[in-house]
């Protein structure tokens, strides 16, 4: 006999949970979409996150969906996740001017569609997701549901706030220098950056920011993050790069034993910032629960990450990537774009970019590539001794911002303030994961990241997995959300 669900009762579940409520008939196909689509119109309201609601198609394909998350809901990022014939406007107000529309589905898309789950809505985004909060000109600001006074983390707030107030269990994110791990830190969720190559960005695309972008999800549950990775990961024809394949299933890495491994602890900005306390503490909290579980930990860190010629040459990356934007952006709507249609940090930074000259952008990507050889050496020293396995640090440098801090106009510069320890590891590739591991007295999340070497998604959910279950963070529920609302 199969029952209803609420929106309360699905704001508690996570994605596996759910899909085993469908795969063992205890619920019907379609309770869940229905019951999340109850959910966002209760909590999205006041939180901001979908922007482009799609009740109508997600009710239709529930019915429909097969795969392992057979009617799951969930939501995308209006920020690549490209689905035909549907808005893809980017956070840019000159395409929702226009009401853009994406041609063809992404391959991602078409992986997510293909295991079942169902898409309830597309997700704010900071416009091309050139900011680390969520709060575009062209759709408003996203509210963090643990106080909607603060900030989401961006560019994949969206999809974060959405996830995070229980309107859905996994969310669509990308991140090209902390996209994904600052929103999941700012929301009290789960949040990995995979490595170089390991979800396709196909087919328009090969790679983004000299290959410092990509995708995957935000969750509550590390058996989610990596049951969803074990969905999009792959290489698809054409793809300039693809990580090695998992031995096994992500999924089954939770329950492997990861040894006593060598772990550094950063807690502190290595680029020159103030940091706060709190994350400080979140760190160096995190390391003595891995000492306690058996690993060994130190101080150390990797020197270069610290280096400020980093800063200048990610900077000249993607100023000429963002030049690129505002060019294709022209060629779209006709036109140059003006105030009007592009936010004027943008328009500044694209500035910068056009004055790169070719040989000026192949100088600093072969000094970034240099610069990649010497963090990797802290992983795999030249001389064959032994490297660290993992290093630990605060996601970001301070718990989330106020809204409007990072937003307000002529101070884009207080980025750098923040992003700190994240940027890093888009450029050199690493796998990295960020975990709610630390609540501040007033009840702000702060995450802790966890960084491995190229291609140790494994790792990396391996010792996640050890550290929810030694710190569980599933009982927390924001203020904001469904499971209130109810």
């Amino acid at each position: 006999m199969t029952r209803s669900i609420d929106p309360a009762e699905l704001a508690l579940l996570d994605a596996t949970a759910q899909a085993e409520l469908v795969r063992s008939g205890e619920v019907p196909p379609g309770a869940l979409v229905d019951a999340a689509l109850a959910a966002a119109d209760a909590v999205n309201p006041s939180i901001n996150a979908i922007i482009h609601p799609r009740a109508d198609a997600a009710r239709a394909e529930a019915v429909a969906a097969t795969g392992p998350f057979a009617g799951v809901p969930i939501v995308v990022k209006d920020l690549g996740c490209a689905i035909g014939g549907e808005p893809h406007h980017q956070g840019v107000r000159a395409l929702k001017a226009i009401d853009f529309r994406a041609p063809h589905d992404s391959a991602m898309y078409r992986r997510l569609h293909g295991a079942g789950l169902v898409t309830i809505g597309r997700t704010n985004t900071p416009e091309w997701g050139s900011t680390i909060t969520t709060e575009p000109l062209a759709y408003g600001p996203t509210r963090n549901p643990w106080n909607l006074d603060h900030s989401t983390g961006g560019s994949s707030g969206g999809s974060a706030a959405a996830v995070a107030a229980g309107i859905v269990a996994v969310g669509h994110a990308n991140d090209g220098g902390g996209s994904i791990r600052i929103p999941a830190s700012e929301c009290g969720l789960v949040g990995l950056k995979p490595s170089r190559g390991r979800v396709s960005l196909a087919p328009d695309v090969g790679e983004s920011w000299m290959g410092s972008t990509i995708d995957g999800v935000v969750t509550r549950t590390v058996r989610d993050t990596a049951a969803m990775l074990d969905v999009l990961a792959g290489y698809e024809p054409g793809d300039p790069y693809t990580a090695p394949p998992f031995a096994r299933p992500l999924v089954d890495e939770r329950r492997a034993d990861p040894g006593a491994l060598r772990i550094g602890v950063l807690d502190h900005p290595p680029l020159g910032a103030v940091g706060h306390e709190e994350c400080t503490v979140a760190a160096r909290r995190t390391g003595e629960l891995l000492a306690t579980l058996g690993h060994h930990v130190d101080d150390g860190w990797p020197a270069a990450i610290g280096d400020p010629s980093f800063a200048d040459h990610f900077r000249t990356i993607v100023a000429t990537w963002t030049a690129n934007d505002v060019a294709v952006l022209a060629d779209t709507i006709g036109r140059e774009p003006g105030p009007d249609d592009v936010e004027a940090d943008n328009l500044a930074l694209a500035a910068l970019g056009r004055a790169v000259t070719g040989p000026q952008y192949v100088a600093a990507m072969l000094e970034v590539h240099r610069w990649c050889r010497r963090v990797l050496s802290w992983w795999h020293p030249a001389d064959g001794s032994p490297g660290h396995d993992l290093l630990v640090t605060p996601t970001i440098a301070v718990p989330p911002p106020r809204i409007g801090y990072l937003s307000e106009p002529g101070k884009g510069f207080r980025i750098f303030e923040l992003l700190q320890y994240t940027a890093q590891f888009n450029v050199t590739g690493q796998p990295a994961i960020s975990l709610p591991l630390h609540w501040t007295a007033d009840g702000l999340p702060v995450g802790v990241q966890l960084v491995a070497a190229s291609g140790r998604e494994d790792l990396l959910v391996r010792v996640a997995a050890q550290l929810e279950q030694a710190s569980p963070w599933a009982g927390r529920v924001p203020p904001t959300s469904a499971s209130r609302a109810a």
